[in-house]
């Protein structure tokens, strides 16, 4: 049987912490896909979106991948990394400036999302442009993580690395991964 924290995935015993950072890039992924399709099918229809549904959902890409999930990365998943080997230094330094560059990218997506608004059919496209630029790049940074950043994890933590991780993961959950968020969330 698997070990505490640990789940198993395909066969292959995997620290509980890979899982749910994958599955919280899934649920991102299809958040960001669903703002898309929201704002295509307005355009197709000639009509303007719904705007408390696009506010709910970058609310929820806010609050969530932004606010917990890359701190989570940040503060607990990145420091592990960088203490075990130093060829992580170059891929953390980016994904942290990534992260920085993504908080500073949601509030211009959200004030582009005001605009759109707040202004009318003249500032859609400079909203579209913007909510598509994130997209694309929050799409890029996740590709990074998984690509690159969580098989050198999978290689060079320990299995102390991973229960202490795997802990602090398990807490504060995407409620649109399946889980509630605590409390405090």
């Amino acid at each position: 049987a698997p070990a505490r924290g640990i789940c198993l995935q395909s066969g292959v015993i995997m620290p509980k912490t890979l899982d749910i950072i994958r599955s919280e890039h899934a649920s991102l992924t299809a958040m960001l896909r669903s703002i898309l399709l929201l704002l295509a099918q307005s355009r197709r229809e000639g009509t303007l979106p719904d705007f408390g549904a696009l506010r709910a959902m970058l609310f929820y890409v806010d609050e969530f991948p932004e606010q917990r999930h890359h701190r989570k990365e940040s503060e607990l998943l990145f420091p592990k990394l960088r203490a075990r080997t130093p060829l992580s230094r170059e891929l953390l330094d980016e994904l942290d400036h990534q992260h920085a560059r993504s908080e500073r990218a949601i509030r211009d997506v959200e004030h582009a999302l005001l605009s759109f608004e707040m202004m009318g059919e003249a500032r859609r496209g400079p909203f579209e442009r913007a909510m598509q630029w994130y997209v694309d790049q929050y799409r890029a940074h996740m590709l990074l993580e998984e690509r690159e950043m969580l098989p050198l994890a999978q290689r060079v933590l320990t299995p102390e690395d991973w229960a202490e991780l795997d802990e602090a993961f398990g807490q504060n959950r995407d409620p649109f991964s399946g889980h509630e968020p605590g409390a405090d969330s």
